[in-house]
């Protein structure tokens, strides 16, 4: 998946922003200025975005920002492969997706500036971070994560095996209590591993993987799939500070290390 020239990802990048402003009902300064033309560099993508916002009528408000979610989605997927891999598999579930760029030989100071929103990804794909904006982070600021710091993060952590990194990546798309059908027993589940190995072919054949699952203390190569998603302990990174009206109590992470980029993979428990 190679990156599009500079000032096509610049202009794919803004109207990302744009939509993602629009769809949570914000006040966007100049709306519809940067977009007056549909500028040459987005291509295809970007002018079929715009005709497909300016169809959209601005009121109801609430009809509105629903509609404009749906085009961002749409949006999002036609973008890349790896976005509509991630939005199939973990956009409904709790979960946190972020990318961002490999800067240190200890890479445990880039999964920090993940986890504390300090980065952007590196080539301005999905990201799934319902809290980004939430008024917890005021409190918290890496919230729902309570991190240990970089020199501490690595003694929480264990290496995972490529295969068994998916196989904990797929089971993310179960929910931690009252699961009625386990990925181990999905008619999808081929589908579902695929997404998941799509999700980590980005950080490319090199990368090393590292889980918060106890169960890969002894053994790399644990069988989340089927233990499944509540059958799977793990050492908590997340905060025990009840804010937002959750509680949260169980998480799995995996983190993907590449030369160039880091990946955070986590599901949350909450009620």
């Amino acid at each position: 998946m190679p990156l599009p020239p500079p000032a096509e990802q610049a202009a794919l990048d803004l109207l990302d922003a744009h939509l993602e402003a629009l769809s949570g009902g914000r006040e966007v300064p100049y709306r519809r200025e940067p977009f007056r033309r549909p500028p040459e560099e987005g291509g295809e993508l970007v002018r079929w975005a715009l005709d497909r916002l300016r169809r959209i009528p601005r009121e109801p408000g609430d009809a509105f920002t629903r509609q404009v979610g749906g085009l961002l989605t749409e949006y999002r997927s036609r973008r890349c492969p790896w976005n509509a891999a991630v939005l199939r598999l973990l956009e409904d579930p709790y979960t946190f997706v972020a990318t961002g760029p490999r800067r240190h030989e200890d890479w445990a100071y880039d999964v920090d500036a993940v986890l504390h929103r300090s980065v952007a990804d590196p080539r301005g794909w999905v990201r799934l971070d319902g809290d980004r904006d939430g008024a917890a982070r005021h409190e918290v600021p890496a919230y729902p994560f309570d991190p240990p710091g970089p020199s501490e993060l690595r003694g929480r952590l264990y290496p995972l095996e490529a295969e068994a990194a998916v196989a904990a990546l797929a089971v993310m798309a179960e929910e931690w209590q009252g699961e009625p059908a386990p990925v181990r027993s999905r008619p999808d589940r081929k589908s579902v591993l695929a997404d998941a190995r799509i999700l980590l072919d980005r950080y490319g054949p090199g990368a090393r993987h590292w889980t918060n699952a106890t169960a890969a203390a002894s053994d790399p190569a644990p069988d989340f799939l089927a233990a499944g998603l509540h059958g799977t302990a793990s050492h908590t990174f997340l905060t025990s500070a009840y804010l937002d009206g959750l509680d949260l109590y169980e998480d799995l992470g995996v983190i993907a290390v590449g030369d160039d980029e880091v990946g955070v993979f986590w599901s949350i428990g909450a009620y």
